[in-house]
């Protein structure tokens, strides 16, 4: 994709970070906000790796995982304000966001064919623009032509917090120490992984949430693509 022209009347808004730096809700209201698309990109990979779960597959099985992915159908869509997964026409929006499946997304993830199959997937969700992704590589690899980038963060107690509370809203009743100690998990894996690792974007301009109301935190991404779109405004395809 770098180094294609891409001529969009809208921008692409990639956002990337590490788990509970507000990425999800980041995105999701901006593009609400904005009357843009919001594409969940982990909501894909936690898919995946539920229906490998449930069909008792292997998670290092490459070649096997990979299969689920190309098969699978993933949808993606919001209803009433918030944003819905379907897998294989199964309404899987809670069962994702399980301990189980956040324990064993890291093979599913690193899998280089399923991130083959799942960035194309993406991508064509954001020919177009007006779209707002969020996930650890968007800036980097599934968007690099991106105009508007920005890096997430937040310090590593605060999310674990924004988690902690976030299963306990979904009933799911996790030690807030387990929670700690699987962001640091995540944080350790996600910097190391030779395949869509967390990097941010030298052109990515960095915003700590630490300290932030949601609210606070969203009006400054939507001002930074209204800025976009001023600019696009102004430039001739």
């Amino acid at each position: 994709m770098r180094g294609r022209s891409v001529c969009r009347k809208r921008p692409v808004v990639a956002i990337d970070g590490p788990a509970g730096s507000g990425k999800s809700t980041t995105a999701r209201l901006v593009a609400e906000r904005l009357g843009y698309i919001y594409l969940d990109t982990g909501a894909m990979y936690r898919a995946v790796t539920l229906k490998a779960l449930r069909a008792g597959v292997d998670l290092q099985d490459e070649a096997e995982v990979a299969r689920l992915a190309e098969t699978c159908a993933i949808r993606l869509h919001q209803e009433n304000g918030a944003l819905r997964v379907e897998l294989d026409g199964e309404d899987v929006t809670e069962a994702i966001r399980s301990p189980e499946v956040g324990r064993n997304i890291g093979p599913v993830a690193d899998n280089v064919r399923v991130r083959q199959v799942l960035v194309a997937r993406q991508r064509s969700f954001g020919e177009g623009g007006g779209i707002v992704a969020e996930g650890r590589d968007i800036g980097t690899v599934v968007f690099p032509d991106a105009e508007v980038k920005i890096f997430l963060t937040a310090s590593p107690e605060e999310r674990a917090r924004r988690r902690w509370r976030e299963l306990q809203a979904k009933g799911f009743q996790v030690p807030f120490e387990e929670v700690e100690k699987e962001i640091q998990k995540r944080d350790a894996e996600d910097v190391s992984r030779p395949v869509g690792g967390l990097r941010r974007a030298p052109d990515a301009i960095e915003l700590d949430t630490t300290g932030l109301t949601v609210e606070e935190q969203v009006e400054k991404v939507a001002e930074l693509v209204r800025e976009a779109e001023r600019r696009m405004r102004q430039r001739e395809c």
